[in-house]
């Protein structure tokens, strides 16, 4: 298995693992701010082509938020654990129906356990490449709003299971999660426009759910080797264009095999950490991918 720390001197080492709290705040309140000019577009020009076009787009602002909780789960995003844990879970996972403590918690055994028979993630992409019929499936399951009310009936039940990580709140994470979507909808309906709320959830319950499995799929389905501890071989990146990574892999999150490589990198230093393990001939054996449409060609297979 690779040594990154082998590879890196003391000084690279410090600026690619180097926080940024300006960095952090403009990543979180960017969002925020896309995401309420995006419901009030909608409030302001309640067209069906309007609503369809927010509903679409809002699904990568919850993807952002919750790469941002993801951020925050590794204590990366701000350069204090305190701005991680109070911002990560307030502003970033409850607004998604997450929560910080169940994503971290599981989440840290997938890095351990990466390329492994026991990571807890294996389940969601073990079975690739699928066939086209059983990812159509998959893809109506999401944006009927099945997969999402799966998420809501865990909620319901008491807790949330993220990676095989458990919330510890129990009924009062559903009390904070409903408290955070009543600020929300309060704030849309001081700005006039509190039918969208409406919409928000439903993205929530279906869009963002198709994004989410994109994601997974990008990152570690049909990579050249699972069983590899090497994360060169068992996780992907995609060098996608903008308007994909705006779609559905915004805040860097494209640059998973850089993640995993080195889990103490901040997203936003992962595109340089990329191109200093380039310069370094590390990446010369691993397969290149340029967009999202390669990689569903590459893990689902025609019929």
């Amino acid at each position: 298995m690779l040594k990154i720390n082998d590879y890196l001197t003391p000084a690279e080492r410090e600026r690619v693992l180097s926080r940024s709290d300006l960095w952090a705040w403009w990543l979180v309140l960017s969002t925020w701010a896309l995401t309420l000019a995006l419901l009030w577009l909608a409030g302001a020009f309640p067209h069906p082509v309007t609503i369809l076009l927010v509903w679409a787009l809002l699904a990568g602002r919850q993807l952002g938020l919750s790469v941002l909780m993801h951020e925050a789960g590794h204590n990366t995003l701000f350069a204090s654990r305190a701005l991680n844990q109070g911002v990560g879970q307030w502003l970033c996972a409850l607004p998604t129906l997450n929560d910080l403590t169940a994503y971290a918690s599981g989440h840290l055994d997938h890095h351990r356990l990466t390329g492994t028979p026991d990571d807890p993630d294996l389940p969601n992409y073990r079975a690739y490449p699928v066939d086209g019929t059983s990812f159509r499936r998959k893809v109506v399951r999401d944006l009927t709003g099945q997969t999402g009310f799966k998420l809501i009936a865990g909620i319901l039940r008491g807790g949330l299971v993220h990676f095989g990580g458990r919330s510890s709140d129990g009924k009062s994470l559903l009390l904070k999660q409903v408290g955070v979507q009543a600020v929300l909808a309060g704030i849309l309906m001081l700005l006039g426009i509190g039918w969208t709320w409406w919409l928000w959830f439903a993205s929530l319950m279906t869009s963002y759910m198709l994004v989410a499995r994109l994601r997974q799929i990008a990152e570690h389905a049909a990579v050249p080797d699972a069983d590899n501890p090497d994360p060169r071989f068992n996780t992907r990146t995609v060098e996608a264009p903008v308007w994909q990574r705006f779609l559905m892999a915004p805040h860097f999150v494209n640059y998973h095999l850089e993640h995993h490589l080195l889990p103490g990198v901040p997203c936003y230093r992962l595109p340089g950490f990329r191109a200093l393990l380039k310069g370094k001939g590390l990446l010369d054996e691993v397969p290149s991918f340029n967009g999202y449409q390669q990689v569903l060609r590459h893990t689902v297979q025609r019929g």
